[in-house]
């Protein structure tokens, strides 16, 4: 039971740092090599939302291998796919088909099947 808690807490981890991301490209405009680009993106705050999200899913990942059978915990990891999907129909307002919805419904099976 502790590894399914710690694996959705690092799902979501993972699913905000892509939703940071997603937002922060976004925002960053067009790509270009110049010193103001680099200072606009400092200025981006999406970045940092992003590192944090990230960082943290990365110590709670090195916790969670260290401690738990890799072969249950990296199975886990397709948690933040489900969670990836609520979060298109959330923030980026994504219509989902059905059939991605039932690969999730998968996926979900396959999460439950490798905990036992």
């Amino acid at each position: 039971m502790r590894l399914i808690i710690l694996s959705i807490l690092q799902s979501m981890l993972l699913c905000g740092g892509q939703v940071f991301l997603k937002f922060a490209l976004r925002k960053m405009g067009d790509f270009h090599m110049s010193l103001s680009f680099i200072f606009d993106q400092l200025a981006n705050m999406y970045w940092l939302g992003c590192g944090v999200c990230y960082g943290v899913a990365t110590i709670l990942w090195m916790y969670i291998i260290k401690n738990f059978p890799f072969s249950m915990a990296y199975p886990m990891i397709s948690l933040s796919y489900i969670l990836g999907m609520f979060a298109a129909v959330i923030f980026f307002h994504e219509s989902i088909p059905y059939t991605r919805w039932a690969g999730v419904l998968l996926i979900m099976a396959g999460c439950v099947l490798v905990a036992k």
